[in-house]
């Protein structure tokens, strides 16, 4: 290797000096160019990242947020619980309302005959499969019992083939013996259960109590229910009837949950541009000399992601007396352009318009919905910022390239460059030792001719 020659011992020249000088002078500038790219790089995928990051966690927040419960302005008070519990949903409008609960919904239940020997006893003994019908509301389920089948492997029969019908089976013991029972989910008159078949479970079987509607009335209106989760009576309006009695349900402004949901996205938004700001911001005074940019500042994604989200916040959005977020005290900080929630104008806003506040939020056409979609395309695996990165990956990889075919450019020429003034030092010894020689002929010479 040049690096172990010695130097200059025919010419006296520092050779390896001079190779040295012309290797750095060659790859100077394109090693400067390739460190400087790697770096740049390196940051913008550091940066993009950052910001795919924040987008994520932004898309994330808001995604909770958009539920008719996150904005619905109402909520729906019980006031015995003990009796019904309520709740509300966006088309919910304020109101008092008298409810009493005169009779919940039940299901209904049917046991076997008593076997002798507990859950081991077989229930049946022949040597084919019976089958047990097991009827409810017009329709019929079919379980094959097994030869030679237990009570409990009856049961776990049941079970297996009937479980996401609703219906289920168990088995009670005492000290005449033990009975299979079969309940249901589905509550309501004429969801009775009936037994048949040619198993053995069905002879003797016992019908439990009819199954029922829930009864109910509100202001004085009688009403019935199949199931004790009424959706349907108050538009609205969900009630869950849990004991005979009474309790008045009021549907009143729900501020607070409101406040609490419109915060959030004012934080969740804030941090999104926060995270924009801090990679794409320029910095330092105001001449060019010490004007510094981030890493991402100037980028064509990300001024246009920035004036995707903005225009979403200036649109006006629902109906009726609020359909702007300037109306509710939510402005932007020109300084900053963050958002911030301004308590006074909100809370008199929210006193006599909170369901108009609430569809500026939500729905298909809300604030929430338009943000996700404004923002889809840059989202994801296969979203502009995942591109991004992929394509400055791609150019990394291509720097490596660059510097590894430099690397082997310079070895190359080190050793051409160093053989070349290797050559040149034995050539200029050689010529030394010639002329070495020569003189010292002709002195040989001359001390002959003066003797």
């Amino acid at each position: 290797m040049a690096s172990s020659t010695v130097s200059g011992i025919g010419s006296g020249v520092d050779t390896q000096s001079i190779v040295k000088a012309l290797i750095a002078a060659e790859k100077a500038p394109k090693q400067t160019q390739i460190t400087a790219q790697q770096a740049t790089t390196t940051t913008q995928i550091s940066a993009v990242g950052s910001i795919k990051n924040a987008l994520d966690t932004y898309r994330s927040a808001i995604a909770k947020l958009n539920t008719a419960s996150a904005f619905t302005g109402l909520s729906g008070t019980s006031s015995d619980e003990k009796v019904v519990k309520s709740t509300v949903n966006a088309t919910a409008s304020a109101g008092k309302y008298a409810l009493e609960v005169t009779q919940l919904a039940t299901s209904s239940k049917v046991s076997s005959d008593i076997f002798l020997g507990g859950a081991s006893a077989t229930v049946n003994s022949s040597s084919e499969s019976q089958t047990l019908k097991i009827s409810q509301s017009g329709t019929d389920y079919n379980v094959s019992i097994a030869a030679g089948a237990t009570l409990q492997q009856a049961r776990d029969a049941i079970n297996t083939q009937l479980n996401s019908q609703g219906l289920s089976a168990n088995i009670i013991t005492d000290a005449k013996g033990a009975r299979m029972v079969i309940s249901s989910s589905t509550t309501g008159a004429g969801s009775d259960i009936t037994l048949g078949g040619d198993s053995g479970l069905a002879v003797n079987a016992k019908a439990g109590p009819a199954a029922q509607n829930a009864k109910y009335t509100i202001d004085d209106i009688a009403l019935e229910s199949t199931s004790n989760t009424v959706t349907s009576a108050i538009s609205g309006i969900n009630f869950e009837l849990i004991s005979a009695g009474k309790s008045s349900i009021t549907v009143g402004a729900n501020t607070d949950t409101l406040k609490t949901s419109v915060q959030s996205f004012v934080t969740a938004y804030n941090a999104l541009m926060t995270a924009i700001t801090a990679q794409t911001k320029v910095s330092g005074g105001g001449d060019a000399s010490t004007t510094k940019g981030a890493a991402l500042t100037g980028d064509a994604s990300m001024r246009s992601l920035i004036t995707s989200v903005r225009n979403e916040l200036v649109k006006s959005t629902g109906s009726g007396n609020m359909t702007m977020l300037s109306q509710m005290g939510i402005n932007t900080v020109q300084t900053t352009g963050l958002l911030e929630l301004d308590s006074a104008k909100w809370d008199k806003a929210v006193v006599k318009y909170a369901a108009d506040i609430a569809k500026v939020f939500t729905g298909d056409n809300g604030l929430i919905k338009r943000m996700t979609q404004t923002t889809d395309a840059y989202a994801g695996a296969a979203g502009i910022l995942a591109s991004r990165t992929t394509s400055l990956n791609e150019k990394l990889t291509d720097l490596t390239g660059q510097q590894e075919a430099l690397d082997r450019r310079i070895e190359s020429l080190t050793t051409t460059l160093s053989a070349k003034y290797n050559a040149m030092d034995t050539l200029v010894a050689q010529l030394n030792a010639t002329s070495s020689s020569v003189m010292t002929t002709l002195n040989a010479m001359n001390n002959r001719k003066d003797n």
